[in-house]
């Protein structure tokens, strides 16, 4: 994973953690760090359009949502995967049911059905790339939403009835969004509203 992380937190010196010591240093952590086999990780910052687009979307299926079964939670709700040791703060998670705490830290949720993260210069290659791989470790995730703060691009990702995973793009602000595992549908125009970018 060398390759698609970047260097660990400064602060933190030990080369190798418990879950346990992560958990911890994250309860009085002044950012987020991420978890995977040992290693804790800074996580990067958010910019003026990917918050706008955190807000856009999580309104939008909030309202869509709202009196169901599946619920949109924010970057605040960390994701752990115990297939995999990851620890880990996605920019939206829609869990369907009750929240399914995680063995280690009953703060931490497991079994989300849709996540969603926002693309940034510095993430985008992990996002797709590491993370990725990461969470297809996921026994309930059915789909992968990437979507673009630099440009109109997002990408989803769904498990098929053959359990891979096949890419959907939509690239125009016309185009619907179409979130199957959930039945929902956001128009893209809405999601990238206040971002000024119109191509």
């Amino acid at each position: 994973m060398e390759d698609t992380f970047k260097e660990p937190a400064p602060a933190y010196l030990k080369a190798s953690y418990t879950i346990a010591e992560y958990l911890a240093m994250e309860k009085s952590a002044d950012t987020k760090h991420e978890f995977f086999e040992g290693e804790v990780f800074a996580m990067a910052g958010a910019g003026r359009r990917h918050n706008i687009i955190a807000k856009n979307l999580t309104g939008e299926l909030y309202l869509a949502l709202k009196g169901k079964s599946c619920q949109p939670y924010g970057s605040d709700l960390r994701i752990h995967i115990p297939e995999n040791t990851f620890f880990t703060y996605p920019d939206i998670s829609v869990i369907c049911g009750d929240i399914t705490p995680s063995r280690e830290d009953e703060d931490t949720a497991i079994l989300p059905t849709v996540l969603i993260e926002i693309l940034s210069p510095a993430t985008k290659n992990y996002d797709r790339g590491g993370k990725f791989k990461l969470y297809r470790d996921i026994p309930s995730l059915k789909e992968y939403l990437l979507v673009d703060a630099e440009s109109i691009n997002v990408e989803a990702f769904r498990i098929n009835k053959s359990g891979h995973w096949e890419l959907e793009e939509y690239k125009m602000l016309e185009d619907i969004l179409a979130i199957k595992a959930i039945d929902v549908s956001v128009s893209i125009s809405d999601i990238y509203s206040g971002t000024g970018l119109t191509a």
